[in-house]
């Protein structure tokens, strides 16, 4: 991901293929409207994984390691596959204070997409899961990744337990991993010595459940070393890629292995 003030825009179709590219159990249908046009919209452009620059795509899960069915007795680690949601869209909003629960504002353009094709009887069943990163400083910014299912989540499933369990839940389990693809030796260091982490546990987390969404707040302020990490990373904006992966931490064989509910580059 870098930040840009670019207003190019990739056409709905090019964000179609892009969208079935990236998430491979959404390609037997055709994309839903709301979800070209999120992929669409916002601040930050869609781009080509392996060529683009100055915009989000949606990296190869397998670029990923995460811990494998038989982890709790080998510790093996295997390829992360196929995210459990697909990726639609990103914002990088600005703001004179916090944003909190995004989804839930009346100019929310993703939340507005889906709520417009659910008033046309359309997408009655999608779900999204959308991530804030809240960036502190003098002006406040939020790196908003959504990820969305047309499909019911199966009850009984991790992501099930992570969606309708309780913050103590899901403070224990929700986990990000980083990856550098891109940047200087400094920034790879840093980010490295963190490349996994329980953000529930080493951060302040804020969880808002709507009818039709989950919402998870990452106040980075409240982690001085966080704080410096990401504004580290900040400042070599024009030459760093990073790819993250967001998950729901599996601790038991029955719950291995375990699954990106999607991630970012």
């Amino acid at each position: 991901m870098r930040a840009t003030n670019q207003k190019h825009r990739p056409s709905a179709a090019d964000s179609a293929t892009k969208y079935s590219i990236s998430a491979s159990t959404e390609t037997s249908r055709p994309i839903p409207d709301w979800i070209a046009e999120s992929i669409n919209g916002g601040s930050l452009r869609n781009v080509d994984v392996d060529n683009g620059i100055n915009g989000w795509a949606s990296p190869p899960g397998d670029l990923f390691s995460l811990r494998s069915v038989n982890y709790l007795t080998k510790k093996q680690k295997s390829s992360a596959g196929d995210y459990l949601l697909s990726p639609v869209g990103m914002d990088w909003l600005k703001s004179t204070s916090k944003l909190d629960n995004v989804l839930a504002r009346s100019d929310n353009r993703v939340s507005q997409a889906l709520k417009k094709a659910q008033s046309q009887g359309k997408s009655t069943k999608s779900f999204i899961v959308a991530f804030n990163l809240q960036i502190p400083g003098k002006d406040h910014y939020s790196a908003v990744f959504y990820f969305a299912t047309e499909d019911p989540i199966s009850p009984g499933s991790l992501l099930y337990q992570f969606i309708n369990g309780d913050d103590a839940f899901r403070n224990q389990r929700f986990k990000i991993v980083n990856r550098i693809v891109k940047g200087p030796w400094i920034v790879k260091k840093a980010v490295g010595n963190y490349a996994a982490c329980l953000l529930g546990k080493a951060l302040t987390c804020n969880y808002h459940r709507g009818g039709s969404y989950l919402e998870i707040d990452v106040d980075i302020a409240s982690s001085t070393i966080a704080n410096a990490i990401l504004h580290l990373a900040l400042g070599y904006a024009t030459s760093v890629t990073i790819d993250m992966g967001f998950l729901v931490e599996a601790q038991t064989e029955d719950e291995l292995p375990e699954k990106l509910i999607g991630a970012v580059r």
